[in-house]
């Protein structure tokens, strides 16, 4: 059962944005689509033109869609080498449009989403970059912001789930919370058997 209020929030401007249209204009979007293949020198023409000033938001959210759906990863840097279905992937964005329509999409810091929509009733869930990989974030989260994020959760009414890498330093930082760990496929390794590695959940409630 869904909220009668759902946020979703990204510090990632590019995302909001392919989100935003996505939710108010999927068929200009698809339209700008619909001439694209599976290609290398399409991922690196789409790298290049989100760059480029003047853009419409459809082109531009045209554009990150390409960028996340070939690139390996989805790490925007990469051509992935795999076989993907392009149209598949835009066919399902009718699905996701339609899963949007009642959503509040913002584009905030953390902490003024926090503010914003706290209140007693509130259920916060937060991915936050992984402790030591702020160098792929650097125009978004710095490594002093983990400690930022714990102190403005610690000031909340509203409920929290967290999602982190399991390393020491997080263990200490949250350890006057509910830590759960849990064991997860690495989908970006390309074999059969895929390793697992653990993840760490943390929440403020029973």
């Amino acid at each position: 059962r869904h909220s009668k209020l759902e946020v979703y929030n990204d510090i990632n401007g590019e995302l909001v944005n392919l989100f935003r249209c996505i939710k108010y204009h999927q068929d200009a979007v698809q339209e700008e689509l619909q001439y694209i293949l599976m290609s290398r020198e399409q991922f690196l023409n789409a790298r290049e033109q989100i760059k480029i000033r003047g853009m419409t938001d459809i082109q531009r959210a045209a554009r990150f869609f390409i960028l996340i759906k070939e690139s390996f990863g989805a790490d925007l840097r990469s051509f992935g080498l795999r076989s993907r279905d392009m149209e598949k992937a835009k066919g399902y964005l009718n699905e996701v449009s339609k899963r949007l329509s009642q959503v509040v999409i913002e584009n905030l810091d953390f902490q003024r989403i926090l503010k914003n929509y706290d209140k007693n009733d509130a259920l916060f869930y937060l991915d936050p970059p992984y402790y030591e990989t702020e160098k792929y974030y650097p125009d978004r989260f710095m490594p002093e912001d983990h400690i930022r994020l714990k102190e403005a959760l610690d000031g909340i009414k509203g409920k929290f789930v967290l999602s982190y890498n399991d390393c020491g330093y997080i263990r200490e930082l949250y350890k006057d919370y509910i830590i759960i760990e849990v064991d997860r496929l690495h989908n970006l390794v390309q074999k059969e058997v895929k390793p697992r590695y653990q993840e760490l959940i943390i929440k403020n409630f029973l």
